[in-house]
């Protein structure tokens, strides 16, 4: 997500700004120290322009071993 926001010419305070959320929370999601719910999943993807569900395709691509 880091390089998406790069990409677009972003700091993170501006993504947190336009996605409605404090810059440490969107720091957090970013550095995937945080989960995110579905909502600001959707709200930070709008922001940058991608599709919400790559938040996600990597836990369910995981298997349980």
């Amino acid at each position: 997500m880091e390089d998406i926001r790069k990409q677009r010419g972003m700091t993170q305070q501006e993504v947190a700004d336009k996605s409605d959320m404090t810059r440490p929370h969107y720091t957090m999601v970013e550095i995937s120290t945080r989960d995110s719910s579905i909502s600001v999943a959707m709200r930070i993807a709008r922001t940058l322009r991608f599709r919400w569900t790559k938040f996600f395709k990597k836990k369910s691509n995981e298997t349980i071993g």
